[in-house]
């Protein structure tokens, strides 16, 4: 290697760089949620290590050190600004982790940094949790390991290689052990839960709808959450999954006139039930939303009991969902028809009828004049559902910017709009009638997994409706986007907009924008089956996922039987480690691969009748064995002095000579 400034590289560069590429792997599932300049910043000082270990630049002294961390932390308590959670102090840790290039320069600082970046890949785990993130985690925890090895005997030949198969080696011993504890180790709650949610935003629906923000939306497709039925999969016209209602209009935007409390953060179970889906149950496994609200559809109750139900008909977690969430629900198929003397109380009636004093006046004027011909709630409803199917009114994912009137901009002028501009603008008419009635934001549809085994909702599926109050009937669904565009309900969104081609227009990389590509439909529906089983058998295997396999094996294991098993696989397998070891020892097997050849060399030449010493140099035992088998006596000087150069030449034996080697014993042995 070049050396400039007069800088000689304390560490061995194949270990420094495996360490790298380690940091870098392991800093990817913290990408998304790490400030800019904080990624930036940690690449930048692993860059700065490695181009020192080049000879280029020298690493910084103790004042410079101690402005940059100064800034850099600087910099973090601004970003943060007061907030303390364990996302923050995982983003600090992030940081020190990165200063701490700066300081490798001796061996033991790579001890100490590879022991930090194992728990960052720890830390990693507390935000991602999906299948490829696990084995990129796998692969970082891997290269650590191999870095440590080669900064151990980096003048060992071929040592890269040797520390791969010592690593798959100790893979294969160790897999079934943790396997099998995997498996029978008991799975209890935690005795505490520490916050996770900042409060940062995060893709999804919100508890305000404004012209727009669901169009937005619209245009990810990035999955919202799966569904797995118990029976057969509902109509798609029958996928409404309701989340949360809005009732309060304000400045043309609607949003929850008491909105509920963030509650504690923390975790939740995430345990969706016990045993088989029954004909009318079905299974939601919930993305990290960082809000308390589930999905389900009408006539629904919860089974599960990490979620409860609200007096508005929607449901929610106890704290705001900052991990996968799986929670089962129970559908009543053929709901009984509501009392005629259902009656709103007061304070909902005022809540449901609330509008500003003034505002889109043509649109109350409309709204008068309407209800002098349809007194009744739900013929009204059905007249304006008229007029949005009798006048050219057009759903569009690229709706004009609206003014500040934008019900009567939207009903009267412009007439182009997504479901958000129809849902408000039919409400607002509703409540202009005297008629109570409320925004119900959620998702509609939903595409068929893997085999038609569960459904997968994404971001796009994204959708606004009313409900309106009716006293023969309660709360009714009232969706305009039916009568405009009922492609969309029917079908989904990609059909209700193929002619204006704008279906995931800006995300040109996602496999949704080509799924009427057959082959790319199937690669994605197979990588999806293979994240929702990895999400639903491993990282949701929890206490009452682990009960329910116990019962159906035989023995009806019980946690007390399971701590037994797993102290009996963990004593066995310690057992059966020290057996083994305990054999090699008695057998001197040796760990280098030439020395193993020796053995088998002296014990040939035991077996042919040779005298054989525990003081024979290969030399002398070629010699004899060439007395005792003359015919062969070439053969065994030639390995003699293969021997002989690698201990004591200037030249390591190679691989290539290695094998040449063992097929020549192996002849010998024929």
């Amino acid at each position: 290697m070049t050396k400039r400034h007069g800088i000689s590289p304390v560490l061995p560069t194949s270990a420094l760089l495996w360490l790298l590429i380690a940091f870098g792997l392991l800093l990817l599932p913290q990408l998304d949620r790490l400030p800019i300049w904080l990624s930036v910043s940690c690449v930048a000082l692993a860059g700065w290590r490695w181009l020192v270990q080049l000879g280029i630049i020298r690493l910084p002294g103790r004042i410079l050190r101690i402005a940059i961390m100064v800034a850099l932390i600087a910099f973090y308590v601004l970003g943060a600004r007061g907030q303390f959670s364990v996302e923050t102090a995982s983003s600090f840790f992030v940081l020190a982790v990165g200063m701490k290039w700066l300081e490798t320069r001796t061996t033991r600082d790579v001890y100490v940094l590879f022991f930090i970046l194992c728990y960052l890949a720890a830390v990693n785990f507390l935000f991602q949790q999906g299948i490829l993130w696990a084995l990129i985690n796998f692969i970082g925890i891997s290269l650590l390991l191999i870095s440590l090895q080669v900064l151990n005997a980096p003048d060992i030949p071929n040592s890269v290689a040797t520390s791969w198969r010592r690593l798959g080696g100790l893979l294969l011993k160790t897999l079934p052990v943790v396997v099998l504890l995997f498996i029978f180790f008991p799975r209890l709650s935690p005795l505490w839960s520490v916050p996770l949610v900042s409060g940062q935003a995060r893709t999804g629906i919100s508890d305000s709808m404004e012209p727009g923000s669901i169009s937005d939306l619209a245009q990810s497709s990035e999955r919202a959450f799966r569904v797995t039925f118990g029976g057969m999969l509902p109509e798609y016209r029958d996928r409404y999954w309701r989340g949360l209602i809005l009732d309060r209009f304000e400045n043309e935007r609607w949003e929850q006139a008491d909105k509920a409390m963030a509650g504690r953060p923390g975790r939740i179970s995430s345990d969706g039930g016990i045993g088989d889906l029954r004909e009318d149950e079905y299974d939601v496994l919930l993305e990290p939303t960082y809000q308390r609200w589930a999905f389900a559809l009408d006539n629904s109750s919860p089974v599960s009991a990490n979620v409860t139900g609200e007096p508005d008909g929607t449901f929610v977690f106890d704290r705001p969902a900052d991990t996968s969430i799986r929670y089962r629900m129970e559908r009543e198929e053929n709901p009984s028809q509501r009392s005629n003397e259902q009656t709103l109380s007061q304070a909902d009636q005022y809540r449901y009828l609330q509008l500003p004093r003034e505002g889109n006046p043509r649109a109350r004027d409309y709204a008068r004049k309407l209800l002098t011909e349809y007194q009744e709630p739900l013929d009204y409803a059905q007249a304006l559902m008229a007029r949005f199917r009798s006048q050219p009114y057009f759903y569009t994912l690229r709706p004009p910017a609206m003014p500040e009137d934008s019900v009567d901009a939207l009903l009267f002028d412009v007439k182009r709009g997504f479901c958000a501009h129809y849902a408000s603008a039919t409400a607002f008419m509703l409540r202009a009638a005297g008629i109570p009635s409320r925004i119900v934001i959620g998702y509609q549809g939903g595409s068929p997994g893997n085999n038609d085994e569960y459904l997968i909702i994404r971001q796009y599926d994204a959708h606004a409706w009313v409900e309106l109050w009716s006293p023969d009937r309660g709360w009714v669904r009232l969706d305009p986007t039916a009568a405009i565009a009922p492609q969309r309900i029917e079908s989904g969104l990609r059909d209700a907009v193929a002619e204006e081609g704008s279906f995931l227009e800006n995300e040109w990389i996602s496999p949704s924008r080509y799924g009427d590509v057959a082959l790319v439909r199937w690669l994605t529906l197979q990588a999806d089956s293979i994240n929702y089983e990895w999400q639903r058998w491993v990282v949701g295997y929890q206490g009452q996922t682990q009960m329910n396999l116990m019962s159906r094996l035989p023995g009806n294991f019980s946690l007390r039987d399971l701590g037994y098993l797993s102290a009996g696989l963990f004593g066995g397998s310690l057992l059966v480690a020290g057996l083994w070891t305990s054999w090699r020892q008695r057998r001197r097997v040796p760990n280098d691969p030439l020395e193993r050849l020796m053995v088998r060399w002296r014990r040939l030449l035991e077996a042919r009748g040779v005298d054989v010493t525990s003081s024979d140099t290969p030399i002398t035992l070629a010699r004899k064995a060439a007395d005792q088998m003359p015919a062969q006596g070439s053969r065994h000087a030639v390995f003699a002095r293969a021997v002989n150069n690698h201990y004591y030449g200037s030249a390591p034996l190679s691989r290539r000579d290695w094998l040449r080697l063992k097929r020549l014993l192996s002849s010998l042995t024929r």
